[in-house]
């Protein structure tokens, strides 16, 4: 049996999800989403992502996909391909009980990940910042929407935002 992939990503009205290597937003109410939906899970991302966050994120498992060879960090596993990842992934889940791998950014690798996942929570968010990398549209022949919950802006939140929940069409 295979374990499913999610996939968890904020993404701006004109697909924008990142510049520099940064969040572009402040939003307390989704990085609490965001910790709720990967906690206890292992977790793939691409070197760039794991490097703007600094560490491997307590309760979970930090599997980094990159091209660089010698690339190391403590604490993290190293995949060099989508499929080593996926893997290791599925491994680390049956170690932890998770009941999915989560996929969880940058841009490619959310491009590598989209044909292979279950199920995607987005959270839309309602700005078109400056990007340099970018979430595509969700392909809905392929998913189809399941949830929908929006969000004020507030003290906490700097934008107005939407959590869309998809699942994969069979």
């Amino acid at each position: 049996m295979t374990i499913p992939l999610i996939l968890v990503v904020a993404v701006a009205k004109n697909g924008a999800i990142g510049r520099d290597n940064q969040l572009l937003w402040r939003l307390r109410t989704d990085l609490k989403r965001f910790r709720e939906l990967t906690m206890g899970k292992p977790m793939i991302m691409g070197r760039k992502t794991y490097q703007s966050i600094g560490k491997p994120l307590p309760g979970r498992e930090t599997i980094v996909l990159t091209r660089d060879g010698g690339f190391a960090a403590s604490g993290v596993h190293i995949a060099h391909s989508w499929d080593e990842a996926v893997a290791k992934g599925e491994g680390l889940a049956g170690e932890m009980g998770a009941d999915a791998v989560a996929v969880v950014g940058g841009a490619e690798i959310y491009r590598m990940a989209l044909p292979h996942v279950e199920t995607i929570y987005l959270t839309e968010v309602a700005t078109a910042p400056e990007g340099d990398a970018f979430f595509p549209p969700v392909d809905r022949t392929r998913f189809r929407e399941v949830a929908r919950i929006s969000h004020p802006k507030s003290p906490d939140d700097e934008h107005p935002f939407t959590f869309i929940d998809f699942q994969r069409r069979r």
